[in-house]
């Protein structure tokens, strides 16, 4: 099929590729122009900015969990027509393996066959932003690098490297633009863990629409458009989903529970689910008529008073796991599932107390291997996933072992017939039996409450 389509990547992590991304979104929106969002990589933060400016969720292309086969076909499945926009993750080149560039924006970007447009931290520079563009088109000869957008340069000093750019390179890079250092008024603010969710920024709309403002004349959205055209046909297909019989998953979502993979939420949905949302900010409880529940990770380290006092929420979850409902809690849903989290108390369900250890915990990509039979299937099952997080706790399970692609391993998660729970996010469409497992398990359970 034919996308148009680019990437924008970044020289690393904080040179300024969200914002660009954010800024071309924001200025095909502004001219009504249909887009759709991807995001390198297991990022839930970045999509959730994406959502924001084109009102669809974003769906992430990682090549740790997907094959050059699937990645193509999540492009495909979810573009609807319009132009397709990835965001890289952290520097183009920076991934895993012996060379450093496996699971890399590269890797996407190659698999995709997507034209890249590389963004450059130009403050403080001018000629030296020809040293590092020649750098990253030297490093790999298919680089798929095509285009070039200069963050917190002046216009002044753009024109100057805009001219050596077109002078050095020719046809090889086209310079599309740049931005100036952001007022406070579009900035938009970080925590540990990278950006703060779209949710928390109350005036996320007028940071965006200003950042789209000052985009209009900085950035030449024609040229970046004309690029994205060049983009060969797209072939690729996704692992095929059984459609079963319906159920109805409640999830847990709010600011403290927020982190869910769009794609799993998809695979669920085309499986025959219904999602059902509550908050346990708000007091929410579990839906009665849950058939199966989803708490994610997120935030609930900043909210753990309002969690504490919540006690009907709490209450029916620990009825619920108790009743044999089917559960899956990833990382910040495991803390809460624990005796306490920061001192306070939280569900109780499992015997574990969860504390800030100041640093990245067993952070990376992960394959788990499941010691015994259980929730997602036989002793063996294999899941791929993702740890990040600076919490931990006194007892994070050992139904899984978990292993690092440098080899690294240890203890992970806790698994019954009817519960995962763990640190580990899981990327479920990476394993539809899996997957189809859990939701059997619903399935059973509300034949059971019949």
């Amino acid at each position: 099929m034919k996308l148009p389509r680019i990437m924008i990547a970044g020289t690393s992590s904080g040179s300024g590729k969200t914002t660009m991304a954010l800024a071309v979104l924001s200025l095909m929106k502004r001219r009504d122009l249909p887009v759709r969002a991807y995001k390198c990589g297991p990022d839930y933060i970045d999509p959730m900015f994406h959502r924001a400016v084109t009102g669809i969720p974003c769906t992430n292309l990682d090549p740790f969990f997907c094959d050059g086969e699937m990645l193509r076909g999540l492009l495909a499945a979810h573009a609807d027509g319009g132009t397709a926009l990835i965001e890289g993750v952290m520097g183009y080149y920076d991934g895993t393996g012996e060379d450093g560039t496996e699971n890399s924006s590269y890797t996407v970007a190659a698999a995709t066959k997507s034209p890249v447009i590389l963004t450059v931290d130009a403050r403080g520079a001018a000629a030296s932003v020809l040293a590092v563009i020649e750098g990253f088109l030297r490093f790999r000869p298919d680089s798929g690098i095509a285009g070039v957008l200069l963050n917190r340069i002046s216009a002044m000093n753009y024109r100057n490297v805009e001219r050596l750019i077109r002078a050095h390179f020719g046809e090889r890079i086209c310079p599309l633009g740049y931005l100036q250092e952001l007022p406070d008024a579009c900035r938009l603010p970080s925590r540990h863990l990278g950006l703060v969710t779209a949710e928390e920024i109350t005036d996320l709309k007028e940071r965006l629409k200003k950042l789209s403002e000052l985009a209009a004349q900085t950035i030449d959205l024609d040229a970046l458009l004309a690029l994205s055209d060049t983009a060969p046909a797209l072939l690729g297909t996704l692992p095929e989903v059984p459609r079963l019989q319906p159920v109805t998953l409640a999830a847990a979502r709010d600011a403290a529970f927020c982190f869910y993979y769009p794609e799993t939420l998809r695979l669920f949905e085309k499986m025959g689910a219904q999602l059902l949302f509550f908050s346990p900010l708000a007091g929410e409880t579990v839906p009665e008529e849950a058939d199966g529940l989803l708490i994610g990770g997120g935030y609930p380290e900043l909210y753990t008073e309002t969690l504490e006092a919540n006690r009907e929420t709490k209450e029916s979850i620990a009825r619920a796991v108790y009743d044999g409902m089917p559960v899956i809690a990833e990382c910040g849903g495991f803390q809460y599932l624990g005796a306490e989290l920061s001192g306070r108390k939280m569900c109780g369900v499992l015997d574990h107390q969860s504390i800030n250890t100041g640093k990245l915990v067993r952070f990376g990509y992960i394959t788990l291997e499941a010691r015994h039979a259980g929730l997602f299937g036989p002793a063996g099952t294999q899941l791929k996933a993702h740890e990040f997080h600076y919490y931990d706790s006194t007892e994070n399970g050992s139904a899984f072992r978990a292993v690092k692609p440098n080899g690294r391993s240890w203890d992970a998660a806790v698994m019954t017939e009817t519960m995962y729970a763990g640190y580990p996010h899981l990327y479920l469409p990476a394993n539809v039996a899996a997957a189809e497992a859990f939701y059997r398990k619903c399935l059973a359970y509300r034949e059971g409450r019949k």
